[in-house]
């Protein structure tokens, strides 16, 4: 059931236009200033991993690695998707809690 709440909040998030997608777009929102949670596909690849786990710490923003790629793609209507950008604080803090368990 969290799964599916998750995924329904990041396409949410996308049909507000607050959710980029994409390696290029969610690191340019993290740099920007925008993104407020960054959540990478379990199945991207480890440097993929390693570039947005280091850029999120050091602009403090919360990263988490959740659900495939075609999982992502699929929440927001696009093909696959490694990364993801919430651009929203509440939608943002809805989804970590989500992910947290909480």
């Amino acid at each position: 059931m969290k799964q599916n709440r998750v995924l329904a909040l990041l396409g949410l998030a996308m049909r507000g236009r607050n959710l980029v997608s994409g390696e290029f777009q969610t690191l340019e929102a993290v740099r920007k200033g925008s993104a407020m949670l960054v959540i990478i596909a379990e199945d991207a690849s480890a440097n993929t991993k390693k570039l947005f786990t280091d850029k999120c710490t050091y602009y403090q923003v919360p990263v988490f690695t959740y659900g495939t790629k075609e999982e992502l793609g699929g929440a927001i209507g696009k093909e696959l998707r490694s990364s993801l950008g919430v651009c929203d604080v509440g939608l943002a803090d809805a989804i970590i809690k989500q992910l947290e368990g909480k």
